[in-house]
């Protein structure tokens, strides 16, 4: 039986370096949301047949994306690594486009927001495709799992 989903996702507090009351509403959100509903199906087979549900921990070692994909009983199935290179740019223009948002909520008229989240959400959605791409071959996951993770993503790499 197969159960192609994420039941535990974590950060790498290490990881971490800083971030605010806005960015730690958003890594509960994406979590809370991920939690809810994703698929999550990695490409390789596992000792057992086993196939789901999955923990997964997410680190920057050296530069680049760690998942690290164990089995609900918490034993280590595998470690992802994925360059960051590609991902650097759609990092910085969330980080830009999220305190555009941050601040507009604060002071902006309703249009103003709209506007600026509307191209969040652009940038967002890029950002998951590319996401999708590179996880090809490795793990399949839909559309809002891969928007999910790189809100978490984006979190690891928050500096003070």
């Amino acid at each position: 039986m197969t159960d192609p989903r994420i039941i535990d996702v974590a950060l790498d507090e290490r990881t971490i370096i800083w971030r605010n009351a806005d960015i730690e509403q958003e890594r509960r959100i994406a979590i809370f949301d991920l939690l809810e509903g994703n698929h999550f199906e990695p490409a390789r087979d596992y000792p057992g047949g086993y196939a789901g549900p999955y923990k997964l921990t997410l680190r920057v070692e050296e530069g680049r994306l760690a998942l690290d994909i164990a089995a609900e009983s918490g034993e280590l199935l595998e470690t992802i690594v994925l360059g960051l290179t590609r991902f650097r740019r759609p990092i910085r223009d969330y980080f830009a486009i999220c305190d555009s948002y941050f601040q507009a909520i604060r002071q902006a008229t309703p249009q103003q927001i709209e506007t600026i989240d509307m191209a969040r959400r652009g940038v967002h959605n890029q950002a998951a495709e590319l996401l999708v791409d590179r996880l090809d071959g490795k793990v399949a996951v839909d559309f809002d799992t891969a928007r999910r993770l790189f809100t978490l993503i984006c979190v690891l790499h928050i500096k003070g």
